[in-house]
């Protein structure tokens, strides 16, 4: 099979989507399958322009680098420019099978369409609440607006994948249709409680139990609420991730121990190195850090919404608090560092209950899913446009 990856987010900037995507290319390869990547740009736009200009290569997987600007107030964050034909002229050139859209919103907007217009089957894989994120960005008036860009872009697709019961349900409720769960994997190799490090833990938090966070400092995440575990009795907060709202959160926090932006086997000793995860966003649509958590045997507490749902077995592997009801947030907390044998019970309840949950089942299910969209789109559009692998 010939497979596109058009991800609205690529390295070197780290997150849930870009991990996801080196993931998929990663299981593709392995099952001996053609892959090309579509993503932006991080370095200046060539002379020229052309889409040929700047084509890296990762790993034996071509990279084509679109043009891109950061997000205002958020560099990291790049938004590709260009336009529909000119990722049709990508497309045409690879001739895929199916156009698997990473987070689709901009550039992933102009793939799905450009693959509708190609007759070629289009997964649209849904990972960020976008619409959601409006209120915490100052324009909860945008929200109508972003959703019916979502259902009209998402409709367009052959079909789509999102990754919790929460979020299905979100988007069909949205009008969205062919609506498919497709979970994420867990690398429970990494991510164990063999790597917890006593001698970080002593430096970081001499006789304290450690309450640990660990994702983007930003509005969407709601990192202010960590501010309601402040004070709490024998123990010390650690914020792992970077972001804009660092700085504001240095300051509301000013005894928490921030260990910056960490990834691979470093953030995976952290994080085995927790007593307790916490996380407080409620737009997560399915929160991988929280399964990471749970493979390095760490309970979790996290918001009754959103992915966490799915994620979280309650009274069992952690607890699940009301949106907003932070005073439940720090009980729970309290709860699980005052209580050494509860937390051990949780810890190893929620490591045991991930371990089945790897990146090569889900990417055979992902499988799957492409053959189910060439299925579909087969029947709609007819023969002439049958997959050529």
């Amino acid at each position: 099979m010939r497979v596109a990856v058009v991800a609205e987010q690529f390295l070197p900037h780290m997150n849930g989507v870009t991990h996801s995507v080196l993931r998929v290319v990663e299981h593709l390869r392995t099952r001996g399958h053609d892959v090309v990547v579509v993503a932006p740009s991080y370095a200046p736009a060539p002379r020229g322009g052309g889409v040929e200009d700047v084509v890296e290569d990762l790993d034996g997987v071509p990279v084509h680098r679109l043009p891109s600007v950061p997000l205002t107030g958020y560099p990291d964050v790049r938004v590709a420019g260009g336009t529909v034909a000119r990722v049709r002229r990508l497309l045409e050139r690879f001739r895929p099978d199916v156009v698997h859209a990473a987070s689709p919103f901009v550039l992933g907007r102009r793939a799905v369409v450009a693959a509708h217009q190609l007759g070629v089957p289009c997964v649209a894989v849904y990972q960020t609440d976008v619409p959601g994120y409006a209120a915490k960005y100052g324009a909860p008036f945008l929200e109508p607006f972003l959703w019916a860009r979502v259902r009209a872009m998402h409709n367009l697709a052959t079909l789509t994948l999102a990754p919790s019961s929460a979020s299905v349900r979100q988007l069909t409720n949205h009008g969205v249709r062919d609506v498919h769960v497709w979970r994420r994997g867990v690398d429970t190799a990494r991510f164990s409680p063999a790597h917890r490090d006593e001698q970080w833990r002593r430096a970081v938090a001499p006789g304290r139990r450690i309450i640990g966070y660990v994702g983007r400092i930003a509005p969407e995440k709601q990192v202010e609420d960590l501010a309601a575990l402040a004070g709490l009795p024998g123990t010390r907060l650690v914020v792992v991730g970077s972001g804009p709202d660092e700085a504001a959160l240095r300051r509301r926090l000013p005894d928490a121990h921030f260990a910056g932006f960490r990834t691979g086997s470093d953030l995976a000793r952290l994080v085995a190195s927790f007593d307790v995860f916490v996380h407080p966003g409620e737009f997560e649509t399915f929160c991988q850090t929280i399964q990471e958590a749970m493979a390095s045997g760490v309970p979790v507490v996290a918001t009754g919404r959103g992915g966490p749902l799915d994620l979280v077995d309650q009274s069992r592997t952690g607890w699940l608090y009301p949106p907003g009801d932070l005073a439940a947030m720090r009980g729970h907390v309290a709860d699980l560092v005052g209580d050494d044998a509860k937390r051990a019970a949780f810890g190893a309840a929620a490591h045991a209950s991930v371990q089945d949950r790897t990146w090569e089942a889900l990417g055979n299910q992902l499988l799957e899913h492409y053959d189910r969209a060439g299925e579909l789109a087969l029947r709609t559009r007819g023969p002439s446009h049958r997959r050529t692998a």
